[in-house]
Formats: structure tokens, sequence, C-alpha cells
């Protein structure tokens, strides 16, 4: 187990800045979401810690090492990739054991190891078969099994839900919170659903174009948003906004007005957001 933190990152692609001064401490054995609509950094963000891409400044220290720029190889981390990337040739074994034979472990030490992420998984009567002979949650299974042989530092996963059918999707988000519950590693898991990151979490790391918002526990960031898009972005059905008027004894409220005490002067515009 490690902590990560990234400190001062920006991440320009020619002219289009993904991330801007990014700081983000993520806890020793934390499960943290990071989260946002598509294009606001949080790929980048996985990526950047994964080693996939070099930040354009800042740095990232997995533990009490500096990495930003170690290669990907000797980072000590696990990747799980939205579309499984498994080996079609190899059997479900052999896709387990392919990372451990590339490390030259003895025969032994892969088959213990392989065995012990099957029980885990629920993969041992399917350690024969193809990744085309399975179902989808089976396959995303394997692709998590391969990352948990490594036993690594960090786990990263980039949306590894976004292919499963919604049934299957609510119960492999609760065997992923069970199994990280019981490895208790640092895990990094990209979402742009904001149920998966809710129900999943430890804290939540919320992104729009390139900038991180806010960081809190899920309750935290549900009830005390720091602004109108994390209030608009987490909660579904979503908050609802009016945009109303201070009165001398509260907020106007179409013809009625609502009784509140509030820290500004009669007249002020302001916008009223209401949980359904």
């Amino acid at each position: 187990m490690a902590s990560v933190t990234l400190n001062g990152i920006s991440k320009r692609f020619g002219r289009v800045e993904a991330l801007k001064a990014l700081d983000l401490e993520i806890r020793d054995g934390e499960f943290m979401a990071l989260l946002g609509p598509s294009g606001c950094g949080k790929t980048t963000t996985l990526n950047t810690i994964a080693g996939i891409e070099t930040p354009t400044t800042g740095t990232v220290t997995i533990g009490d090492r500096d990495v930003t720029r170690v290669p990907a190889m000797r980072r000590d981390i696990a990747m799980v990739f939205q579309s499984y990337a498994l080996y079609p040739h190899m059997t479900v074994a052999k896709n387990l054991a392919f990372a451990l034979e590339v490390r030259r472990m003895s025969s032994p030490a892969i088959a213990a190891k392989v065995e012990q992420a099957a029980a885990m998984l629920d993969l041992g009567p399917y350690l024969d078969r193809y990744p085309r002979q399975l179902s989808g949650g089976q396959r995303q299974r394997v692709a998590l099994g391969r990352a948990l042989v490594r036993d690594p530092s960090v786990f990263l996963l980039d949306e590894p839900l976004s292919n499963l059918d919604a049934v299957l999707r609510v119960q492999t988000r609760a065997e992923l919170v069970r199994l990280f519950q019981r490895l208790a590693t640092t895990a990094v898991y990209v979402t742009h659903d904001q149920a998966e990151a809710m129900t999943m979490a430890d804290r939540i790391a919320v992104f729009e174009n390139g900038r991180l918002l806010q960081v809190g526990a899920p309750l935290d960031i549900y009830r005390n948003p720091v602004n109108r898009f994390v209030a608009g972005f987490v909660g579904s059905p979503p908050m609802t906004f009016v945009d109303t008027e201070v009165t001398g004894t509260g907020l106007k409220f179409g013809a009625a007005e609502i009784a509140a005490s509030l820290p500004m002067r009669a007249g002020s515009k302001v916008t009223l957001g209401i949980r359904p």
C-alpha cells in the first residue's frame, strides 16, 4: 500500500490545457473516485499517476518516492481498463499469469497467486476458457484478477464497469467494494457516474474543465457542494435551481416568501438550490 500525491500538476496537449494546477492527496489504503463529465481531466489524472502521461509541470509521488519521470513499469501500480484488454489467444489462467511470467516468478508461486485471485473473484470454473467464451462481467473480473496477482501498491481503474449492463453493473459494483475493503489497498477509480462514486468511494474528487473543484466524503459533497456545478452534478435526481432575491426576512419564491436568515442585504440576487 502507498499514498499518492499530485503537487502542482498541469498537462498540456498543444494549446489544450487538460489539467490546471492540480493538487490532490490520496491516502494510503483509500478508495478515491475521480468524478466528472467527459473531457474534464479525470482520465488524464489517472494516466499521469500511471506514468502513461508525463505532466507538463508538477510532481507525482507514490509513497515517499518521486515517480514523475519514472517509467510506468517501475511504479508498482496495476491498471484496469474500460475495454478489459485481455489477450484473446490465452486462457483465463494464462491471462492471470502473464505478468508474473514476464517477471520470471517460479511456476509454483505463479500457480498459487493465480489460484488465490481466481478464488477471490469466483473465476475457478473458468480458468481453462478463453475470453470469447466469457460474459462481460466475467471478462471484467479476469481484468481485475490480472491486476490483483501483481499485488501492487496502487490500483488504477478507468471506468471498469461502463461496458456492463445496468443490472450487472450494480452487482459488480458491490463486489468491487467488498473486494477493496478486504484488500485495504489504495485505489483510484475514474467514473462519470455519480451513483458509482457515491456508493463506492471513501472520498470523491470532482473535476470540471481540467480543474479540481472539491474533494470530500460522498455525503459531504452532497450536503455541502462548493459551487453550482458540483451541486447539480452530484445527486440523482439532480438539484433544482431557482434564481431569486433576498428580502428583509428571507427569499422570494414566486408569489410567496421563504423565511430565512441570510448574510446578504435585501435586494441581492441569489440562486436557491433545492434537493428533490
